[in-house]
């Protein structure tokens, strides 16, 4: 657990930042930091969307001269109308955005930047690089590989693997990318790759199509917890919960404990925390509230949660 350890220092740092620097920010100057992100629609984002108003709730008393606008968006043209409404009407200083997708939101997050805002991008990129000040998100290229490397290792010679893909993103792509090269040259197949756009219901319906389509099927990569659900739900309804082992990611507490129960249609899952969105706003409030240096890239690891370490990341009271 070492890269885990590893992973709380500059959490650490950040903490002491925010605690040194409280006593300066009573007089400072006012200052407006707008949060754009997706609805609740699906457990991570709800448990997103839980740590999002936690933390403006709580930096909101720490810190008197910092506001914050908050405004979640259940599609792409929404969340671009709720960000060009935070620089006109607002007139926000900063913008903390997890873009619903990452085209049509680029070009509204360069305006932003482009009026002198700090901007710091989450989790989903945008679909150019350089625009964002600050950019916090999981590691989505150790997030595929970590589960490539699980089958690679794990299945037996010739298991046939089907795939569900999330929202077309760069993040995306880049789990996808990072799955498939650690696949390569494998004797194992991947029959089929599809959006279940991490969401219960698209994934239901498409594990469903998998289901109908390959009478074989040994592993299923659902690459997002909430996405498993509907695949296991597939497969129940389909009768065939024998045949084949699902991993999904993200760590969901209810897929979590059946690792930890030994589960065997769930024998791993790999970790993504919806926390980081709370690394992401601390980080953009210290830009104005210390003199810590807030640009760059923040990276949170991935790891791989399997029955023998299940309980260290089991949180029972979690809301995700």
């Amino acid at each position: 657990m070492k890269r885990r350890n590893l992973m709380k220092l500059p959490l650490a740092a950040v903490a002491l930042s925010l605690a040194a620097s409280v006593a300066t920010a009573q007089d400072a100057e006012r200052k407006i930091i707008g949060v754009a992100i997706p609805t609740a629609t699906h457990g991570f984002m709800g448990g997103l969307n839980w740590h999002a108003r936690d933390t403006i709730d709580r930096l909101g008393k720490v810190y008197p001269n910092l506001e914050f606008v908050l405004s979640t968006s259940g599609e792409a043209a929404k969340q671009v109308s709720d960000i060009e409404d935070m620089l006109a009407t607002r007139n926000i200083d900063a913008l903390v955005v997890l873009p619903f997708e990452s085209e049509p939101l680029t070009d509204p997050v360069k305006q932003v930047k482009a009026a002198g805002k700090f901007v710091t991008v989450v989790d989903r990129g945008l679909s150019e690089e350089g625009i964002e000040d600050l950019y916090v998100a999981g590691d989505n290229t150790a997030f595929g590989r970590v589960a490539g490397e699980y089958f690679r290792d794990n299945l037996e010679p010739g298991a046939k693997i089907v795939v569900l893909r999330g929202i077309p993103t760069t993040l995306d792509n880049e789990r996808v990318e990072a799955f498939q090269a650690a696949m390569e040259g494998s004797d194992k197949e991947i029959l089929d790759m599809q959006h279940g756009n991490w969401n219960r219901d698209d994934a239901f319906k498409v594990m469903q199509d998998y289901l109908a389509k390959y009478p074989q099927i040994d592993a299923v990569w659902a690459a997002d917890d909430d996405m498993a659900v509907g695949v296991l739900e597939a497969i129940a309804q389909a009768g065939r919960e024998g045949e084949m082992v699902v991993v999904g990611g993200a760590g969901m507490k209810d897929i979590v404990k059946r690792i930890m129960e030994n589960d065997p249609q769930l024998p791993v899952n790999v970790t993504y925390p919806p926390a980081l969105i709370s690394s992401a706003i601390e980080m953009t409030a210290l830009h104005f509230v210390s003199n810590a240096p807030m640009a760059g890239r923040y990276i949170i690891g991935s790891q791989l949660i399997t029955p023998e370490n299940a309980e260290q990341f089991y949180y029972p009271d979690s809301p995700f």
